[in-house]
């Protein structure tokens, strides 16, 4: 089971002013390649995996920003770690 949930919302600098939505969609990408559950909301995607798992997943994906020419990326973070098991499902089932 799972033992952390991670929120993050990535705010990438771009080099013109460029929209940043296809920046976003290229980091959720990173996450989808990463293989770990996640969602999707408006202002931020939560993770749901191993914490060093999920802190490497937003490593690569600031990593990411950056070889699409980012020369800054802000990434605000949030994060739940219970060593017994956490998840996105029993933390939402009762407004579901």
């Amino acid at each position: 089971m799972a033992n952390a949930l991670v929120s993050i919302q990535i705010i990438p600098k771009t080099k013109n002013g460029e929209d940043v939505i296809p920046y976003v969609d290229a980091a959720i990408e990173v996450i989808e390649q990463a293989g770990v559950k996640y969602q999707v909301n408006p202002l931020e995607t939560t993770m749901e995996g191993e914490l060093t798992e999920l802190f490497q997943t937003i490593e690569k994906m600031n990593e990411k920003m950056v070889a699409l020419g980012c020369p800054s990326i802000i990434s605000q973070v949030k994060v739940v770690y219970k060593p017994d098991g956490v998840s996105m499902d029993a933390l939402t089932e009762k407004y579901r």
